[in-house]
């Protein structure tokens, strides 16, 4: 097969499935997974696809959200190194809120037991996480819970973060940029993110370096709402630098 004509085929797929991966299309069409990678960079150029971390969505999918097992699959080990790093900005007392999000979720797993600290998150996963642990105080933000994150929005929640003040938020976002801002694909999700930020003296963003430059279709803040940004060194020292001069501490875990 001619690469035209399987670059053809990919995009029926991606249309057909709303995304393809590289190690699958590597399988599927028996070439290796750079030979793949070329493809997916050259309808990403003619605009027929946008290339995600791992492959590559329609063009024009911005609403594109991967499920829950999906996220906690991506880019794993950025993601722990992510949360490690992250620990080291727990505060030593005091409340903070936890974002729904699969680098969170590992944050939480990661908090000391002789930690001692209240706990604020509308995320189910981390609740059931952080439940049984010894020192914290947790506080379960309600609301209509979205099945593809298990996360509470709508009214109830806002109007929880809208009554508290908290030392630090511990947030998460699908792409985030200069330009674009703080970006997910869900309005609601978003809305509750936005009171979240505006909720807490410190914003503290945990972010894989795939993310940097995505754009969603709901937007909850700006970059400079984030005080400091934990991401990996995939992210370049030239766009680290472009970041902190916008007034965003930066940490390349």
């Amino acid at each position: 097969m001619y690469a035209p004509e399987r670059q053809q085929e990919i995009l029926r797929l991606a249309r057909d499935g709303g995304r393809v991966d590289v190690v699958s299309l590597a399988e599927e069409f028996q070439v290796t997974a750079e030979t793949i990678r070329r493809d997916l960079k050259a309808l990403d150029r003619a605009g027929l696809l946008r290339r995600v971390h791992g492959g590559a969505i329609p063009a024009g999918r911005l609403d594109f959200e991967p499920d829950l097992a999906e996220r906690e699959s991506t880019a794993a080990d950025e993601k722990d190194r992510l949360a490690k790093a992250a620990v080291a900005e727990l505060p030593s007392e005091g409340t903070m809120i936890l974002d729904a999000g699969s680098t969170v979720a590992r944050l939480a797993a990661g908090i000391p037991l002789e930690a001692s600290l209240t706990v604020v998150t509308h995320s189910l996963p981390i609740a059931a996480r952080l439940a049984d642990h010894p020192g914290i105080q947790l506080h379960l933000v309600g609301g209509r819970v979205r099945h593809r994150t298990r996360a509470a929005v709508d009214a109830w929640a806002l109007r929880a973060y809208g009554e508290i003040r908290a030392d630090v938020l511990f947030v998460a976002a699908n792409g985030f940029s200069a330009d674009h801002g703080l970006t997910t694909p869900d309005l609601a999700e978003a809305a509750v993110k936005r009171a979240a930020v505006a909720a807490a003296r410190r914003v503290v963003l945990l972010a894989d370096s795939s993310k940097y430059g995505q754009e969603h279709f709901a937007r909850f803040g700006d970059l400079n709402d984030v005080d400091l940004l934990i991401t990996d060194s995939g992210l370049s020292p030239e766009d680290a630098a472009d970041i902190e001069r916008g007034g965003t501490e930066v940490v390349r875990a």
